[in-house]
């Protein structure tokens, strides 16, 4: 149970700032592919007068998604940062828009695709709430649950909005028990569509009992009407109240003991309860309506401002001490406090060079300050500071806490670094992204754009921490690795445009990883001498599997000194060394659990690199009797087709070595969920059309990694030369 939160000090807003700490809301949009979220903050864009014209995502002119790549596509592939105004609008009368602006949003556009899910992994770390868009047709899909797992593991509260509420087959009571079933939500309506498809003409104010009707003909949405309930959406609006009043009761104490003590419950009361309780990720308030109709978009901004947390309202950010790393130190939001921000996003700009993207925790900065870095433990400059606004810069003077920004002539920044003050030096925990899952060959196609092309590899891999650049020492090739083949696409054709480098590429490779079966025993000894000082180390280990997704852990359980205790870390060091390299294909070992046991050391021979040599001997001698597996991606994927072409897309999958987990049927749609190897799916896209006649889409989110079967194994082994 919660309690009421503690009332604003305003103290802790710089009697500078533009917008006070508690009228600022710091969201993102976020959502499954083509749910709707770009579409969406187009609207908001519109309704708060930052944009005169509406830009459709179809016709490639919507302001968030501003590359060239985004345009020709439809889809978004990184996260935009704008920023808006907006007063909370009348419940009397006809409203019409711009009659004054006092509460300023700055909004985060992310991208759908699950080869971006970087993108919004290190939005929702320096958000302060998110509103998650649903379909009101498909409801909660794939990426959905991932996207709903990150807000969750940063403790973002939300609100939900279920967009197109104007097609076909749309309904909210079905998409508002699919969040309570498969999010485990614990989520009521405060604004329920009127209507649906085409006959979509508003929402139900289920807080203030009343109907929002937007006129048909207004086709911008600018104008609705606020009027009493009819009889049948009377009966919808008080039984929605009173399920939404016992939901918030349950979580809120204050609601709940005027709910026991059956006291009065005002719309105020209310409305207050929902906002703690959201504020404190406890509740999650829905809405209906549908984005590209223009209808519902501003109930939705007064909810965000009525429900969403202000920066003032979270729970201070908890960063570690600089010199003490195991001591907690909390950075509370506070405009006079020391300045602390956190670099989430690095961006090339072709008008004015590196981007770096911050969020202000504390304190404030303005251009031409200097700012530590900790990892760096160096001081640079900042030459500006930049409101963004999609790829527009507006130049500031000053951020403040709360602010999200971006600063120019950073050079050694990197995604995830703190920027503090050098004298109250600390350490923000930084956001953490998956791993590729998919690699291959690229080099120029001349000898002469070999140099561009490493630069223009090194400042994309600087702006995606999932992209990763390495160089095969065997072959000397140079590897790129992503979280997909959109992923890959999309870097070389930033490749060819923005750096101007023609490249070839090789088919992609899959990430697997190898792990073992069984306990097992390994002995490593290195003894040489060649007259003089010699080498000696021998290391005694036993290993053993682990759960998957554990990850490799180490244990010394030596006694006696039989390895001295300087070279104990050099025997770990080889242990990590030998991991990189598996037993069966050479690909990362995975999932082991190894203890040191036993050694012996020399007076004289013994040296650092004798022990870790010896680590990894022994390493190698155990996964002999291990019982090693070869592992593959698995990935969890999702089939809408028609019903008529369910028998062929189930039989590809099958084909595939895929297995069908589950098939439900909705508005004439058939929803096939499969589990399918990465390595099977390449080229799906193109396939699902031709089996469906272009009626079908697909979507696939990384699941967990599985054993290979032997005769691909075998091989695999045969294509790398083991």
């Amino acid at each position: 149970m919660m309690t009421a939160t503690a009332p604003v000090a305003t103290s802790l807003n710089s009697p500078k700032r533009a917008f006070l700490l508690e009228r600022t809301r710091n969201i993102g949009i976020a959502a499954h592919i083509d749910a709707g979220k770009t579409t969406l903050t187009e609207r908001i864009l519109f309704y708060t007068g930052m944009i005169h014209r509406l830009g459709e995502v179809h016709d490639g002119a919507a302001t968030t998604d501003h590359m060239e790549q985004e345009r020709e596509r439809g889809i978004t592939i990184t996260s935009a940062a704008v920023t808006c105004h907006w007063k909370q609008l009348t419940n009397e009368g006809v409203t019409k828009l711009y009659e004054g602006q006092d509460q300023r949003v700055n909004i985060i556009d992310t991208p759908g695709h699950v080869d971006f899910t970087a993108e919004v992994e290190r939005s929702l770390r320096v958000l302060d709430g998110c509103v998650v868009v649903f379909c009101g047709v498909a409801g909660v899909q794939p990426q959905s649950e991932t996207v709903w797992r990150q807000a969750t593991k940063y403790n973002v509260p939300r609100i939900v909005f279920v967009n197109k509420m104007d097609r076909v087959g749309a309904d909210f009571d079905h998409v508002v028990n699919d969040v309570r079933a498969k999010l485990k939500a614990h989520a009521a309506p405060v604004l329920i569509p009127i209507g649906s498809e085409e006959n979509l003409k508003g929402q139900i104010d289920v807080v203030n009992q009343k109907a929002i009707i937007y006129n048909d003909d207004d086709l911008l949405g600018s104008t609705y009407e606020v009027v009493d309930l009819t009889a049948d959406q009377k009966a919808i609006a008080e039984a929605a109240l009173a399920e939404l009043t016992e939901k918030v009761a349950e979580v809120d104490e204050v609601l709940g003991e005027m709910f026991l003590l059956e006291q009065e419950i005002t719309a105020a009361d209310i409305k207050a309860a929902i906002r703690r309780a959201t504020v404190a990720n406890l509740f999650i308030p829905m809405a209906g309506g549908s984005a590209f109709k223009n209808k519902g978009v501003q109930a939705l901004l007064d909810a965000v401002v009525d429900y969403l947390p202000s920066p003032i309202d979270v729970k201070a950010a908890i960063g570690h001490n600089v010199d003490d790393i195991d001591t907690l130190v909390p950075v509370e939001t506070d405009d006079n406090g020391p300045f602390v921000a956190l670099a989430f996003k690095l961006w090339s700009d072709k008008f004015v060079g590196k981007l770096v993207f911050f969020r202000v925790y504390s304190g404030s900065i303005s251009k031409g300050e200097m700012i530590y870095n900790p990892r760096t433990r160096k001081k640079e400059r900042i030459g500006r500071l930049i409101q963004i606004q999609a790829n527009e810069h507006k130049d500031i003077d000053t951020c403040y806490s709360g602010d999200i920004a971006a600063m120019v002539g950073i050079k050694n920044a990197s995604t995830g670094d703190t920027l503090c003050e050098e004298k109250g030096k600390v350490l923000l925990e930084p956001p953490t992204f998956p791993e590729p899952v998919i690699s291959m060959a690229i080099e120029p196609n001349t000898t002469a754009d070999q140099e561009k092309l490493a630069n223009g590899l090194a400042r994309l891999s600087e702006e995606d921490p999932t992209f990763v650049v390495k160089t095969d020492e065997e072959t000397g090739q140079t590897i790129i690795s992503g979280m997909g083949e959109l992923h890959l696409e999309i870097i070389s054709d930033r490749l060819k445009r923005e750096f101007k480098v023609e490249c070839r590429s090789g088919k992609p490779q899959i990430a697997y990883r190898e792990s073992i079966k069984a306990h097992a025993k390994g002995e490593g000894k290195l003894v040489k001498q060649s007259g003089g000082r010699g080498q000696y180390g021998h290391v005694v280990l036993d290993v053993a599997p682990l759960k998957r997704g554990e990850g490799i852990t180490k244990e010394n359980k030596t006694v006696g000194g039989s390895i001295p205790k300087e070279f104990i870390n050099p025997v770990m060091a080889g242990v990590d060394e030998a991991c990189r390299n598996g037993v069966i294909a050479g690909y990362p070992l995975v999932d082991c659990h190894f203890n040191i046991l036993d050694g012996s050391s020399h007076d004289v021979d013994s040296n650092e690199n004798a022990f870790k040599m010896a680590a990894i001997f022994a390493v190698r001698d155990a996964m002999k009797t291990a019982d090693p597996c070869l592992l593959e991606p698995v990935m969890a994927v999702e089939v809408t087709s028609p019903e008529d072409k369910q028998g062929d897309i189930m039989g590809d999958l099958n084909r595939r070595r895929g297995k069908i987990t589950s098939m439900d049927g909705r508005a004439g749609m058939c929803i096939v969920k499969a589990e399918v190897p990465l390595a099977e799916m390449f080229g799906y896209s193109t396939i699902v059309r031709t089996l469906s006649s272009g009626r079908a889409s697909y979507s696939m989110t990384p699941s967990h990694f599985e054993e290979v079967p032997q005769a691909i194994v075998e091989s695999l082994v045969e294509q790398r030369g083991y």
